[in-house]
């Protein structure tokens, strides 16, 4: 979930994995990277571990290059990124029921966190992880709350704004379940901001959700509805907003 998004000086190759990334066309992205170097390899594995959380499917290949990233890991940072991925695709499979891995997955992460230094570069990424497994596994809500926080320092310190972004939509969403509505639609609109600014589709429309829980009407509907299209242009991406988003009097099973 971490990235920059384009700018002005990108890298020609690191724009189109960009680009094709935030419209949900992962394994595009991935084909344009062979994995011949760990950095490599490990960007292939987050865009298709990002995709099985997103499409809950393509786990199989999201593994196989895990594997790989593993084996051309060689420095502690390249495999505390990998034991990163690593959870993440377990604290996946999880969430969508596909598996009960909820212990490779905080085992996974606390190997991360002994191999990633404090102030380097992917300790906030492992932060927000953390907080993901505590808010959703754990289900502990102060624990969750500490590492996103932890998670949002780091990502404003390095200037990454798509993980802002999430760390954005997490804190608003303790906050909406603690009724606190101001803090949470300023959390919301925070985290949409960011992702339109980014031209981050294939996350803006569970932003666009989000924010419409803590508005009122007419512009909660004008809010869903704008999901419903980014939804559907990207050919149902991601699944979980499926009930999210069906019209109001649709059946669903």
């Amino acid at each position: 979930m971490s990235g920059n998004g384009t700018t002005a000086g990108d890298d020609p190759l690191q724009t189109a994995v960009w680009r094709l990334r935030s419209r949900a066309c992962w394994a595009d992205a991935a084909a344009l990277l062979p994995a011949v170097t760990a950095a490599a390899a490990l960007q292939r594995t987050a865009l298709l571990v990002e995709r099985c959380l997103y499409t809950e499917a393509g786990w199989e290949e999201a593994e196989d290059a895990l594997r790989t990233a593993e084996a051309l890991a060689h420095s502690d940072e390249e495999r505390g990124a990998a034991a990163c991925e690593r959870g993440y695709l377990a604290y996946s499979a999880t969430l969508h029921g596909v598996r009960d891995r909820a212990d490779e997955a905080r085992s996974a992460l606390g190997r991360a966190a002994a191999l990633i230094e404090p102030g380097g570069p992917g300790r906030p990424l492992l932060d927000f992880r953390r907080g993901l497994i505590a808010e959703n596994l754990t289900r502990s809500a102060q624990a969750a709350r500490a590492a996103y926080r932890r998670a949002h320092a780091g990502a404003t310190a390095r200037h990454d704004p798509l993980l802002l972004s999430s760390t954005w939509r997490h804190l608003a969403g303790l906050a909406l379940r603690e009724g606190e509505l101001a803090e949470a639609r300023h959390g919301f609109a925070e985290s949409l901001r960011i992702r339109e600014e980014l031209g981050y589709l294939v996350g803006t429309a569970p932003a666009l959700v989000s924010l419409a829980d803590t508005e009122e009407e007419p512009e909660a509907s004008r809010l869903r509805e704008e999901a419903r299209r980014l939804f559907r242009l990207l050919g149902g991406v991601p699944t979980w907003l499926t009930r999210q988003l069906a019209p109001p009097g649709a059946a669903t099973a």
